[in-house]
């Protein structure tokens, strides 16, 4: 807006839309309602007065405009709105400026539709957020209770403190609500601290048990480490060994040291062992090849013709194998069991031979052979008696058992041959 002047100071300015200054400096600022006194100019040019005037409608023009896109963009809570929009709507009310200052009123008046409807989003928000804030609370609680009644005794305690976490960033809920939810997760919280204290409390127990039982492993350890007597004393170290894993762990900060101190005394028993088996193993190498030139011509017996021969043989060879004494370790099976098999061949060759000429066997034969030739002789007389008779039925009767003790004398005499 421009503002005609009149060339000469502190006259009446000429009339304007929104305001005018009177000869006197009076500023008025017209309105629906009329004019309305609204400054005093005192500083001569009455078009300098109304320009400044409407500067000040400007700057509070553009207040509205800055208020009106803050607004749009979501910039403001809907309450921070409502209190710029009352405030700038009371500087306006009271503002000394020259302009359209109802065009301004209707502008703030038109943001009341604007502020209603982000309200109205902000509670659909908040009930949304406040609703997935119970369904969060919930899993929460739900999930401490589960860890509650779980044996997670190292993991469970760091998860406690992560659910912990996540229930302080979740929104406040209704009072009702979220305070049934919070004694869900304290008591949870609360039941899982006490048990996993007992856990570890009677852990600790089990440990301090665990280090004496194992203070005495490693004395009785060590107090074997010097023997030699081997095998007995290897299979002390299996059963201290047994006793060590059912003791369980001990405290961390001495069960390492417990176990260096045991298996060291193991060790040197053990090092010792095999450097001592080392050098038998050497002296017996020489007896090794004894055997092995016996067990050439033990296993040239096989396979077995001659069963006395065979036995004769294998009676020398059987003196000579033990009087060569003992062999490496790692040779007996192999030596063993080639000697045992030449040894268990002689044994079933003489155990065939007893059974084919046993006197008992060959006795009880002979006395079958006999009852069954003078079975068969009488059958044989009623036979031609029956026949003679005319008796038919008989006949057919007495030739099927004569047929039968035939079939039973037969293998009676071929019994008996194989004892011949």
């Amino acid at each position: 807006m421009n503002a005609a002047a009149n060339d000469e100071p502190g006259t009446t300015a000429a009339p304007e839309p929104w305001g005018r200054i009177d000869a006197d400096g009076t500023v008025y600022l017209r309105t629906a309602e009329g004019e309305r006194v609204i400054g005093q100019w005192l500083g001569g040019d009455a078009a300098e007065g109304l320009a400044m005037y409407e500067r000040r409608f400007a700057g509070l023009e553009i207040e509205v405009e800055l208020l009106e896109k803050r607004l749009a963009g979501g910039a403001l809570s809907p309450d921070d709105a409502g209190k710029a929009i009352e405030k700038v709507r009371g500087q306006v009310a009271e503002a000394q400026v020259i302009g359209d200052v109802e065009s301004l009123r209707t502008r703030l008046d038109a943001l009341a539709p604007l502020l209603e409807k982000q309200r109205e989003e902000r509670r659909a928000q908040k009930a949304a957020k406040a609703q997935l804030a119970v369904t969060e609370k919930t899993r929460i609680s739900e999930e401490a209770e589960r860890i509650a009644g779980s044996d997670e005794w190292r993991r469970g305690a760091d998860r406690m403190r992560e659910l912990l976490e996540e229930w302080k960033a979740l929104p406040r809920v209704d009072k009702k609500t979220d305070d049934e939810l919070w004694h869900r997760f304290s008591s949870a919280r609360t039941t899982y601290t006490r048990r996993r204290k007992a856990h570890f409390g009677e852990q600790a127990q089990q440990r301090d048990a665990a280090q004496k039982i194992k203070e005495r492993l490693v004395t009785e350890a060590e107090a074997l480490s010097s023997s030699t007597d081997w095998g007995r004393t290897a299979g002390q170290y299996r059963d201290l060994m047994q006793q060590w894993k059912a003791a369980g762990p001990a405290p961390r900060n001495v069960d390492e040291k417990l176990w260096r101190k045991f298996r060291g005394a193991q060790d040197a028993f053990f090092q010792a062992r095999d450097e001592a088996n080392a050098a038998l193993d050497a002296e017996f190498a020489v007896n090794a090849e004894v055997k092995e030139q016996i067990l050439v011509e033990a296993e040239a017996l096989l396979p077995i013709t001659d069963p006395d021969a065979a036995r004769r043989a294998w009676h020398d060879i059987a003196d000579r194998w033990e009087a060569a004494g003992k062999v490496p370790r790692a040779r007996i099976k192999e030596l063993e069991g080639r000697i045992r098999k030449v040894e268990q061949a002689v044994r079933a060759a003489g155990e065939e031979q007893w059974n084919r000429t046993d006197p008992e066997k060959s006795a009880r034969a002979d006395d079958m052979i006999g009852k069954l030739e003078r079975a068969i002789a009488e059958i044989s007389a009623q036979l031609e008696q029956a026949k003679a008779s005319g008796d038919a039925r008989k006949v057919a009767e007495l030739e099927q058992n004569l047929a039968s003790r035939q079939s039973f004398l037969d293998m009676a005499r071929r019994a008996a041959a194989d004892f011949s």
